[in-house]
């Protein structure tokens, strides 16, 4: 069982999140909410769960394909549904971007496998309705 410690720290709205190995999270609300920008807004953060799920699998699977990865970075856009309470995540979209000696069609294996079935945040996203997209892009120079 996991086990995760939330307490107020900061303002009314300022809160920070520790799991069993003391990683401490800070989370806030907006400040058109009556936060004060202490930490992230959970939301997001639930988009951080996927960047790093994902990441770990990604990586995982490559390391295995003796694939050499100098640089991983993600982009992730997410739309929330408008005008519900509560309003979840309607469409994702997630850019992965590799760089090394990396087999473009072993990332792009590696990105399906951890999005279609490893990543459990993703899982979670679609059996809550979220439609998720993404690419994947080895070697390229992005602007």
């Amino acid at each position: 069982m996991i086990k995760i410690e939330l307490e107020r720290v900061e303002g009314e709205y300022g809160f920070e999140a520790k799991d069993a190995n003391g990683h401490i999270v800070r989370m806030d609300t907006s400040p058109d909410n009556g936060g004060t920008n202490f930490g992230v807004r959970p939301m997001q953060m639930l988009l951080m769960g996927l960047g790093g799920c994902s990441g770990i699998d990604i990586v995982s699977i490559l390391k295995k394909q003796r694939q050499t990865i100098d640089g991983f970075n993600m982009k992730i856009e997410g739309e929330r549904e408008p005008g519900k309470e509560p309003s979840i995540w309607k469409n994702v979209t997630i850019i992965f971007e590799l760089t090394g000696n990396i087999d473009p069609d072993k990332a792009k294996r590696a990105c399906e496998l951890s999005m279609d079935k490893y990543c459990s945040v993703a899982e979670t996203l679609r059996r809550a309705g979220g439609e998720l997209k993404w690419e994947v892009r080895v070697n390229q120079l992005t602007s």
